[in-house]
């Protein structure tokens, strides 16, 4: 990691600089303007957040990146509600953008996820990008996304295990 970085735990007194991060870093991405901001905002006081892994990443004592994490479940198709974990946003400010420092801190994030226990994730994301700290289609696992007909491949869903023995054990609705 870059000697100037660190990784910490989110305080209060960050979360407005980290909202317009996450402003800044998805303004005008995937459509024009963007929710992103506001979806954290709302996210921080839900039950299932993991504050343990609401993490931002520091640049010479600038908040430069953040990840915010919250449980959720498969519906398992044994009938099981398995605890799994999911993530996003993940935001590097626009300067930084494309310099390896979003891989650094997911990457941080994934050892902490099973770390604590997280058996793995489902996430909505970009291949390209999660692909390279092993994330996959999730169908090629038999995980399927809620409200997306079984059978419908779904580039953008994606699954990563965290624990050995979780691929194979598991399908069904996330």
């Amino acid at each position: 990691m870059d000697q100037n970085c660190i990784i910490r735990p989110e305080t209060p007194a960050d979360h407005r600089k980290v909202e317009h991060l996450v402003r800044e870093a998805f303004w005008n991405v995937y459509r024009p303007g963007c929710n992103e901001h506001y979806i954290l905002h709302c996210l921080r006081t839900d039950p299932n957040c993991v504050p343990e892994l609401d993490l931002v990443l520091e640049r010479e004592g600038e908040i430069i990146g953040q990840i915010f994490y919250m449980r959720a479940v498969i519906e398992a198709d044994d009938g099981r509600q398995v605890p799994v974990m999911t993530f996003g946003p993940l935001s590097i400010a626009p300067p930084y953008q494309h310099m390896g420092y979003g891989k650094i801190l997911l990457d941080h994030s994934l050892e902490k996820a099973a770390a604590l226990g997280a058996p793995a994730l489902c996430i909505e994301g970009n291949l390209a990008f999660y692909g390279k700290s092993g994330f996959v289609p999730a169908d090629r696992v038999d995980i399927w996304c809620h409200g997306c007909p079984r059978g419908t491949q779904n580039p953008h869903f994606l699954f990563r295990a965290l624990q050995p023995g979780f691929v194979g054990s598991v399908t069904g609705i996330y």
